[in-house]
């Protein structure tokens, strides 16, 4: 997501930015692990909570007549959180510290908002995974560990929390750390980092413990500052969803005649040859307007208008490739989803899929598997996926669409599937 003051600052190509680095993380994990404590004790001790913030804070953690501030409350913002002392919601925060600057989502633990976990991890570079000392890895850690594989997540860090409850013990940590080391190994994580920590006491979350001198890693916060953010959105196979036509019909401009959208992946310049895709029809880059001011070249996430030599027929949905490497569009569509709707998805349901920008009819043709948590094999021929399920899908759509591998892109390899009675979100999916 771009925002209006790294649009303003985008006038130079990438490798010309300032060093200062921005990482999307997520944390997940099950109820009452920690999570919120954990991410208000990072604000907190990292000096990103506001006065009046922390003011207010101290007034709630009062009136539920804690004893101590209730670091949870800086994120559980929803009154029936707070109320029923579990998050809900995503809760995004943002904030900053001198080496980098965080954009985090603060996801739900219990199974039932597992759907929430999957939006806040869909943007993350890393995600943050809490575990009870005292209860190990159980089946929603899995279950998070799974969604972060296959939404590609690279970075993935096993934070094991309450270790001042099993009175900082290093075995309890190295077994915990090892079991779930080994799943997300096999799940196809590529690097994860365990950390124990006490988000309540603050061991191991910004600063080093004293408690647990046998551990020699970073904290929480310094990984977080430290670990390579990941791939650079201005380099791949550029893609150009089409979100609006611009024709404004003034006298001044008159034949004004643009395509306005944020490039989701690589870069483009003026000269460069495209394609509209699923119709083929080919022209080339006359112009590229970045917030009113013409641009030789501009690169994904920013937000600009393309304007094209001749008239071609181009609408909200198409998606503008370069010529020379132009996608091959399909109706079959292939992937994994998470399905995240309380009603099941079922072999022959009739379905909308929104990709991109683009939203068209489509069917289930077939589920061919259904993943089984516990030992990572895979259910032949369910029938049905039900919430919270995650498995493969065969789809036929009305119309052909150029869906890319959610290996090569996050952004045009993602769809997600509507029911078209009521709009409702049936799954996110991943295709490949």
């Amino acid at each position: 997501m771009s925002t209006h003051a790294e649009n303003l600052k985008a006038t130079t190509p990438p490798d010309d930015l300032s060093p200062i680095t921005l990482l999307r993380f997520a944390t997940a994990g099950s109820v009452d692990d920690g999570k919120s404590t954990l991410v208000g004790r990072l604000l907190h001790d990292s000096k990103s909570v506001l006065a009046d913030h922390l003011e207010a804070v101290e007034r709630a953690s009062r009136g539920h007549g804690a004893t101590r501030l209730d670091l949870a409350l800086l994120t559980d913002g929803l009154r029936a959180e707070r109320e029923q002392g579990i998050t809900i919601d995503v809760a995004y925060r943002f904030f900053a510290t001198a080496r980098r600057r965080f954009i985090l989502a603060d996801t739900p633990g219990h199974v039932q908002y597992t759907r929430n976990m999957v939006t806040g991890a869909s943007t993350a570079e890393l995600t943050v995974i809490l575990v009870d000392a005292r209860k190990g890895v159980v089946e929603q850690t899995r279950r998070h560990a799974a969604i972060a594989a296959l939404l590609r997540v690279r970075h993935v860090v096993l934070a094991v929390n309450k270790m001042d409850l099993v009175d900082y013990a290093e075995p309890v940590f190295a077994a915990i750390a090892e079991e779930f080391t080994t799943y997300a190994g096999e799940l196809g994580v590529p690097e994860i980092t365990a950390i124990p920590i006490s988000a309540l006491v603050g061991d191991n979350v910004v600063e080093p413990s004293s408690s647990m001198d046998w551990y020699g890693g970073p904290t929480v916060l310094e990984h977080l500052e430290t670990v390579p953010v990941g791939h650079d959105p201005a380099t791949g196979h550029a893609r150009f969803p089409v979100q609006y036509v611009i024709r404004p019909g003034t006298a001044e401009h008159p034949d004004y005649r643009g395509y306005a959208g944020q490039i989701a992946v690589g870069t483009f310049r003026v000269g460069e040859a495209v394609t509209a895709l699923p119709s083929g029809h080919t022209s080339t880059i006359s112009g590229i307007d970045l917030l009113g001011t013409p641009v030789d070249v501009a690169w994904a996430p920013q937000s600009v208008t393309l304007l094209l030599e001749g008239d071609i027929d181009i609408s909200r949905g198409d998606l503008l490739v370069p010529s020379k490497d132009a996608p091959a569009t399909s109706r079959d569509i292939e992937a994994t989803v998470c399905h995240v709707a309380d009603t099941p998805l079922t072999v022959g349901q009739r379905v909308l899929l929104k990709h991109t920008t683009r939203t068209v009819t489509a069917i289930v043709k077939d589920i061919p598997s259904r993943l089984t948590l516990d030992d990572l094999s895979q259910r032949p021929s369910p029938g049905e996926l039900v919430v919270n399920d995650i498995g493969q899908v065969r789809i036929r759509t009305a119309e052909p669409l150029a869906v890319d591998a959610y290996a090569d892109s996050r952004r045009t390899g993602s769809f997600l599937l509507i029911d078209p009675a009521d709009g409702t979100t049936l799954a996110a999916g991943m295709a490949g």
